[in-house]
C-alpha cells in the first residue's frame, strides 16, 4: 500500500514558477514510479510528466520531474506558468496491481 500526499499548489501570476512536491510513505519501491496528472472541472485528468523524464508536449521545457530517494519525495518544478497550466495537479503510482493517487494540490495562473 501506497500514501501520497502533495503540496505546494498556489496561485501565481503568467511567467512564474512552482515547485510542487509528492510525499510517499507506505511502500519502499512503488514510489519510484510516480508520474503528474493534472485535471481542469468537465475534463479528463491529463498526463503531465513521468519517471525517466517523460514529459507531456505542452510542458516539455517548461517542467522538471525530479525526486530526493531519501525523503521519497517527488518534485514537480513548474517554470513560465502560463493560464492554461491552471488546474488541480495529482501525483499517483502503480503498486502491487492497484493505482494510488494523492488527493491533489490546486495550481492557479493568472494572466
Amino acid at each position: 500500500q501506497v500514501q501520497l500526499v502533495e503540496s505546494g499548489g498556489s496561485s501565481v501570476p503568467a511567467g512564474g514558477s512552482l515547485r510542487l512536491s509528492c510525499a510517499a510513505s507506505g511502500s519502499t519501491t512503488c514510489w519510484l514510479e510516480t508520474s503528474w496528472y493534472r485535471q481542469t472541472p468537465g475534463k479528463e485528468r491529463e498526463f503531465v510528466a513521468g519517471p525517466r523524464s517523460t514529459y507531456a508536449d505542452s510542458v516539455t521545457g517548461r517542467f522538471t520531474i525530479s525526486r530526493d530517494d531519501a525523503k521519497a519525495t517527488v518534485y514537480l518544478q513548474m517554470n513560465t506558468l502560463k493560464p492554461e497550466d491552471t488546474a488541480m495537479y495529482y501525483c499517483t503510482t502503480y503498486c502491487g496491481g492497484r493505482r494510488y493517487w494523492g488527493q491533489g494540490t490546486q495550481v492557479t495562473v493568472s494572466s
